[in-house]
């Protein structure tokens, strides 16, 4: 993967190739005084259209470049749900859709007054800035970022049928990214990639251009990391991976810090496998406890998805960007800063978790997707053995908040799809409804069929929140070290404090520039 001479010690290791690793070691290695190693456990994604056209990206879905958890059985959610988690350069920037939101400000905010000091939108709104070339007008965006930012064309008819029928049940037609968080509105989705149609992933947009051309910099693809190693003085000292070829194991040193960027699955794995996190957790499977972390693999916060799937009357588009163009943002309650709801609007059939339950599909359809956007549903990730090889046990406990907000809001998100539905233009692209299907009517109907049927937006987050030093179940300090050991970090979706109420991923990015400079002292 590159011109660097093979060796085991570098200034920083980077433990995962994901969408915070890459944008952060090519941040690090600017510095052609440092030396960096990039480990990532799947494959490259240089000249693999598989993973780069964007307008493919559903096919990646269970694919060999999924790591396709199983969640473990929910009391009040779907148990056939499965979480995509992307085996690959780049990670989820390299395999889900590319809808681009900035963080809003407010819940930004949010986790600064929840105890991560310097998170706030005032210091970190500018990294977005930094990492974008956007296309939008105005002195808030950035337009020489490494990263493709566009509005999506407004090329399908359905898609703006849909959005000309939500002005009409209070829903105004907006532009996002534009400096305000929308609270009730529906408009074409920005997305990070480029005119080509390639997508903007963080591998493609900070790592191709560099891959060979930066002595200082090593990217290992293929190597899968099994635990971090930490000497006596619980200080990190560098990671034991797998060889690609299976014949056995090999260490990688760091002089200065390791930085775990594995994602809000395989990060809290990685670290109680290391002997860091809930001290009877580990003991249970034999694991010396180094740290006795409680909040690791707690706080598992993800946006739960409903469907709404229509029959459609008339032909849909046979191209698109990437088959999800349209987001609709909605407050379910007076009072809020942020949006509770937001529909993706797509424009092809989706019946993964309705067909098995007998619901009937079509080859011509779209569907609105309601999702919760600050669920008050907490769950956990735990490990399954001391074998890095298992699977994590992800219990997201979907649905299981006590006061039943995020029923509540998921019933509303039902309802509003149905309202928008029955609106001119859009109720002349509306053969039938399939799913749930107009005899669910009821409260106890349409919940008996969302527990049934929901999926995820694939954004699970918070497993190894960063907040106050003196907070117990935070794991990282606000500078994302982890509490207990030194020469350690962590970046990505499980150092949030809480879920911001978008897709998550322009954010995960955000976090990574802001980690470079926090290591850098600058």
């Amino acid at each position: 993967m590159s011109d660097v001479a093979s060796k085991d010690t570098f200034d920083y290791v980077i433990a995962g190739g994901g969408t915070a690793g890459c944008a952060l070691a090519a941040r690090l290695s600017e510095d052609p005084s440092v030396t960096v190693c990039l480990i990532e456990a799947g494959p490259s994604d240089v000249g693999d259209d598989n993973i780069l056209v964007l307008s493919e990206w559903m096919h990646l879905l269970d694919s060999g470049y999924d790591w396709d958890y199983p969640i473990e059985p929910q009391e009040k959610g779907n148990s056939f749900m499965r979480h995509a988690r992307a085996k690959v350069l780049g990670g989820c920037s390299s395999h889900n859709s590319c809808i681009a939101f900035w963080p809003p400000a407010e819940g930004l905010d949010e986790w600064e007054a929840m105890g991560a000091t310097g998170w706030g939108a005032r210091d970190v709104l500018k990294y977005v800035t930094r990492l974008e070339n956007n296309d939008a007008p105005g002195d808030l965006h950035g337009h020489s970022g490494p990263v493709r930012l566009r509005d999506i064309p407004p090329n399908d008819p359905c898609g703006q049928a849909v959005i000309d029928a939500a002005a009409k049940v209070g829903l105004p037609t907006v532009q996002f990214n534009r400096g305000t968080t929308v609270l009730n509105g529906a408009g074409w989705f920005q997305i990070n990639a480029g005119e080509d149609g390639l997508r903007m992933s963080t591998s493609h947009a900070y790592l191709h251009p560099i891959i060979g051309q930066r002595p200082n910099l090593e990217v290992r693809t293929g190597y899968w990391v099994s635990e971090i190693l930490i000497d006596e003085s619980l200080a990190a000292t560098g990671v034991r991976y797998q060889r690609p070829d299976l014949t056995g194991y090999d260490t990688v040193s760091a002089r200065r810090e390791v930085v775990v960027t594995a994602g809000a699955i395989d990060t809290p794995k990685l670290l109680m496998l290391s002997g860091i996190g809930p001290a009877a957790h580990l003991r249970e499977h034999g694991i010396t406890v180094r740290v006795d972390s409680p909040g690791v693999g707690e706080n598992l916060d993800d946006h739960v998805e409903g469907l709404v799937f229509y029959e459609a009357s008339r032909p849909m588009v046979t191209t698109s960007t990437q088959w999800w163009e349209i987001g609709l943002f909605a407050t379910t309650v007076d009072g809020l800063d942020q949006p509770d709801l937001m529909m993706h609007y797509g424009s092809v059939p989706f019946d993964m978790n309705t067909l098995r339950w007998g619901y009937p599909t079509t080859d011509n359809g779209f569907c609105l997707t309601p999702n919760v956007t600050q669920g008050r549903s907490r769950g956990t990730v735990r490990l399954r053995s001391r074998d890095f090889r298992d699977r994590a046990k992800v219990d997201p406990r979907y649905f299981t908040d006590p006061d039943g907000h995020d029923e509540a809001v998921m019933l509303a998100g039902i309802r509003l799809a149905r309202r928008i539905a029955e609106q001119e233009p859009l109720r002349d692209w509306i053969a039938r409804e399939l799913a749930p299907g107009p005899d669910a009517t009821t409260d106890e109907d349409l919940l008996d069929y969302i527990h049934k049927t929901h999926n995820t937006v694939y954004h699970p987050a918070g497993t190894a929140r960063m907040g106050a030093v003196d907070d117990p179940m935070a794991v990282l300090d606000p500078e994302l070290r982890v509490k207990g050991v030194t020469r350690l970090r962590v970046v990505d979706a499980s150092a949030m404090p809480k879920l911001p109420a978008i897709n998550p991923n322009i954010t995960v990015m955000t976090m990574a520039e802001k980690c470079a400079d926090l290591i850098r002292g600058v």
